[in-house]
């Protein structure tokens, strides 16, 4: 129903494939409208000339198609019901549940101010070997994975949901395939985890251009946990190429010039917005990002993942490992920035060197490996790092292992006795004589 102060207009100047242009006076840039019934938002004001995309695009929509403002920006409700919910980019709810009854928000709002932060210092384990160990992450942080396409990253996704050290987690699906979000719902539903979990989904189904609507929902919802309820959160996003994919479609069909990869010159600003709500807040709370940026044919080079990398505080590579036949956190290309912020400080005393040992055999088996595809006899150093290199991979690299810190740096030294003398290992003398397992 139209309410009396809501303006409408029926006469459009200019219809694209995206957007519409009609004369207004008194709207505001991102205002959200209605075209013909269809959500729009207004994305650019010349004078008198409003500039409206509209988000399940313009088929059909006519000259003098009704257009009514509805005088406030997107926004979606707040609140302790959001748990164990699933909506979709307006926050609608998409799980057959009743609507969430709260405190109406605007999405997209400035990030925290730089003097109400704090220095990161928590952790947020993950319950991946491959991160926790090597990679390990702190409240407050924002952090990618980059992955093939092909690679079960959704999955992993899934597991860092249910295992994260966090009071909630937010998960954030665009362009979602079908297959996915029902996955994902199984998946909480049989944990049992659906308490401390909200999702905000974008499927195939969908129109590309309502992704954009998908993060800035997420982190208004993890905003509100961790500025009002001091939570510890958790926010989820994949996939941030298909992000950046709608934010091309809007810019090309408004007929802006594109830059790098055809993506639109504003790439760097937009994704920033995002990666930079994540927080440390001084009274406890905290929103810590972790977001899936797929690739292109491995080009770690395109303007997506390489503006991400600008802004991020790290990342974290997953790869198929041949050996073992299963995807492991690349411990060569992954990095968190953030780690040495909490290892040997909030976790046990020798994880630092357990670490640094780890990843240097590591590298040696990676010598080795060369000189045998290269046909050079292997020294009995070499074939000891190639089987180290494997239980490596098996025990603390993999995805699917699923253990506590100090159960990784415990299997850490016992690789170390089954392989090495303590010379080689090279860690100090105290720490090899409280933490060394004897083969």
């Amino acid at each position: 129903m139209t309410q009396a102060f809501q303006k409408i207009y029926t006469k459009l100047e200019n219809i694209t494939k995206a957007t519409c242009t009609i004369k207004a006076e008194g709207v505001a840039n991102e205002e959200m409208a209605l075209v013909d019934g269809r959500p729009a938002q207004v994305v650019k004001i010349n004078r008198d000339m409003v500039t409206l995309q509209i988000f399940p695009g313009t088929q059909g929509i006519a000259t003098n198609s009704e257009v009514v403002f509805t005088g406030k920006p997107p926004s979606i409700k707040v609140g302790d019901e959001l748990r164990g919910r699933f909506f979709d980019s307006y926050g609608k709810p998409i799980d057959g549940g009743a609507e969430v009854d709260g405190e109406e928000v605007p999405i997209g709002g400035p990030s925290v101010n730089p003097v109400r932060r704090k220095q990161p210092s928590e952790l947020i384990a993950t319950g991946i070997a491959g991160i926790d160990l090597n990679n390990t992450l702190v409240t407050g942080q924002k952090i990618p994975f980059f992955a093939d396409p092909d690679q079960p990253y959704n999955a992993v996704m899934a597991d860092v949901a249910l295992r994260a050290d966090a009071d909630i987690i937010i998960l954030g699906g665009m362009g979602m395939s079908n297959d996915d979000y029902l996955y994902f719902k199984s998946v909480f539903e049989n944990a049992g985890a659906l308490d401390r979990i909200i999702c905000y989904m974008n499927t195939t189904d969908n129109p590309p251009v309502e992704r954009l609507l998908v993060p800035d929902s997420c982190l208004t919802a993890a905003e509100y946990f961790a500025e009002k309820r001091n939570m510890k959160v958790l926010v989820l996003l994949t996939d941030m190429t298909l992000y950046a994919d709608a934010l091309s479609i809007v810019s090309n069909r408004m007929d802006q010039i594109p830059s790098k990869d055809s993506m639109p010159g504003s790439l760097y600003s937009e994704l920033a917005k995002l990666y930079e709500k994540a927080v440390q807040l001084p009274d406890g709370g905290s929103i810590t990002l972790v977001a899936v940026t797929t690739l292109n044919g491995g080009d770690i080079t395109h303007a997506i993942p390489d503006n991400t990398g600008y802004i991020t505080e790290g990342q974290l590579f997953l790869r198929r490992d041949t050996e073992i036949g299963k995807i492991i956190v690349d411990p060569f290309r992954s990095l968190s920035r953030l780690k040495q912020l909490v290892i040997g400080e909030v976790t046990r005393e020798d994880h630092p060197q357990v670490m640094n040992a780890c990843v240097r055999l590591y590298a040696d088996a990676a010598n080795a490996k060369t000189k045998l595809d290269n046909g050079f006899d292997l020294s009995d150093y070499d074939e000891r790092c190639l089987k180290y290199a494997r239980g490596y991979s098996e025990k603390l690299l993999a995805i699917d292992v699923n253990v506590e810190i100090d159960k990784m740096l415990d299997t850490g030294w016992e690789l170390f006795a089954e392989h090495f003398t303590v010379e080689e290992v090279g860690i100090k003398h105290e720490l090899v004589d409280k933490y060394w397992k004897k083969a």
